[in-house]
């Protein structure tokens, strides 16, 4: 699809927080994807495409089906694996990012792949099938209304994000490749919400609503009229803004491996996972990845309170204890407090370490 046929990126009006918590798994898809609720007509399917169109090409072997990375040996599907080990030429080229969708009633098979067994019992050699899982390696897996997909369905998409690992077992036979992907849900929770044992999988959650402000919505408008009339035009005038975008997330790249996150900002995840009511750990790793690459994005090697701040409203909403009469709501005073309790009682300690000492001296 040409540039031009999708909506800008930078032009979407709005939707910050969704447009953040996308931009932190591109810089660590390790984050495991995020999970957006609210109604629809909100551009979350616009900014997922629009995202993916502004980074740049990857380079591919033009014969995988899985789009496996020339040089990344231990990054290869076993065909291209075993070719590679043969010293046979792995014919390469760039191409975008893939967003696959996954329409609902998907089957296993066709999330996973399939294995011909009868061709593998009788020549003894695997013929695969690449499911969604494989066509969305090194891409977008986008699933829409995941809230109603069969929940052996979900666990199967959140084993493999967690993993970057698809394995598929027929009849004794096993086959495995890599599946690495961002990992995009949606939902309208009015039609049902996910258990939560599934719903803290997912690293990130945003809420998204309609712009309630009149003159933000006279922008959208503005701008989606703009962009019917004459898309290379629009496309033109954003490019500029997509391009810095780009070249933002290209460096948070590179910066990540030089954050370090200290053992007082480990204190001050967990004493927010407590105080906010997040069950098990997946939250304070998931806000140890979030955090690190808000900073990188923010082009820092340090992670301030602000980070912290930020970070905890994307990886807490879908996680709090709700009560069985009111949804509970995070808020960012809450965020704060607790933040600057931290703080307090690790200063205290710190006071109180120091004078021991000198008693002892």
């Amino acid at each position: 699809m040409p540039h031009s046929d999708l909506y800008p990126f930078s032009a979407i009006v709005g939707q910050e927080k969704m447009k953040l918590g996308l931009i932190l798994n591109v810089i660590d898809p390790s984050i495991d994807g995020v999970l957006i609720r609210g109604e629809r007509g909100t551009a979350k399917s616009t900014a997922v495409r629009a995202l993916a169109r502004l980074l740049p090409e990857i380079e591919v072997v033009l014969e995988c089906a899985i789009g496996c990375h020339p040089q990344r040996v231990n990054q290869m599907c076993p065909e291209c694996r075993l070719k590679h080990e043969d010293n046979e030429p792995l014919l390469s080229g760039k191409r975008m990012m893939r967003v696959v969708d996954l329409p609902v009633g998907s089957t296993e098979d066709r999330v996973v792949g399939s294995l011909d067994m009868e061709k593998a019992l009788t020549t003894g050699k695997l013929d695969f099938v690449p499911g969604v899982l494989g066509k969305a390696n090194r891409g977008f897996l986008y699933v829409d209304e995941v809230n109603l997909l069969e929940d052996h369905i979900v666990d199967v998409l959140l084993d493999v994000a967690a993993m970057g690992i698809n394995r598929i077992e027929r009849e004794g036979v096993s086959y495995a490749h890599p599946s690495r992907f961002v990992l995009v849900g949606t939902m309208n929770p009015e039609e049902g919400d996910l258990r939560p044992q599934l719903l803290d999988r997912f690293g990130l959650c945003v809420d998204v609503t309609g712009i309630r402000d009149p003159e933000l919505r006279v922008e959208v408008m503005r701008r989606r009229r703009e962009f019917e009339r004459d898309r290379e035009g629009f496309a033109r005038q954003w490019r500029g803004e997509d391009a810095k975008l780009a070249k933002a997330i290209s460096v948070a790249e590179k910066l990540l491996p030089r954050i370090s996150v200290d053992d007082e900002t480990l204190s001050v995840i967990a004493s927010l996972s407590v105080d906010l009511g997040a069950d098990g750990h997946r939250a304070d790793m998931a806000m140890v990845k979030a955090v690190t690459a808000l900073a990188a994005f923010r082009g820092r090697t340090e992670i301030t309170d602000e980070d912290l701040t930020d970070a905890a409203g994307l990886v807490y909403p879908h996680r709090m204890k709700k009560s069985p009469l009111e949804e509970r709501i995070l808020s960012q005073e809450e965020v704060v407090t607790s933040i600057r309790n931290s703080r307090e009682e690790l200063e205290k300690k710190r006071l109180e370490k120091k004078s021991s000492k000198k008693k002892a001296i």
